[in-house]
């Protein structure tokens, strides 16, 4: 049984780009462009996991892991922190916040895939793991905008 995997992306192009790509490896997937309708989502439907944006308008993704690990029924739920804005040291302090993973935009979806992959139970990884992308394409390269 492949994961279900819900976005927290405001950025409508990389929303649908992930969607698309994890859609694509076989995942079951679930949106939210802003981080309350993530968080009830994730309440709500109990995704498997859970790729976040650091950059949202009203909280940021820290924000909205810290809202998950005080909550019972998510505080397991793996969550990938996901930016096109990283600063030095912003690695460590996502894993050190919880974050399974931590990646930087754009990111080659091979990679993208393999951090998932990584942070699932075998019993939850895609049917097809093997996400074909043209060579260097990369995910998340178009203009976002800086809050």
């Amino acid at each position: 049984m492949a994961a279900r995997i819900l976005i927290i992306e405001d950025n409508p192009v990389s929303l649908q780009l992930t969607k698309r790509l994890l859609e694509e490896g076989g995942y079951a997937v679930l949106t939210a462009a802003d981080p309350a309708r993530g968080l009830a989502l994730t309440r709500q439907q109990r995704p498997d996991f859970v790729i976040c944006d650091l950059q949202l308008p009203a909280m940021n993704g820290f924000e909205v892991l810290k809202e998950l690990q005080q909550d019972p029924g998510c505080c397991r739920i793996p969550v990938l922190a996901l930016t096109a804005f990283g600063a030095p040291g912003d690695d460590a302090r996502a894993l050190a916040a919880g974050f399974c993973s931590y990646l930087r935009k754009p990111i080659d979806p091979r990679e993208f895939v393999r951090r998932i992959e990584d942070c699932l139970p075998a019993g939850l990884r895609a049917s097809h793991p093997a996400i074909p992308a043209p060579p260097g394409h990369r995910l998340g390269a178009q203009p976002h905008r800086r809050r």
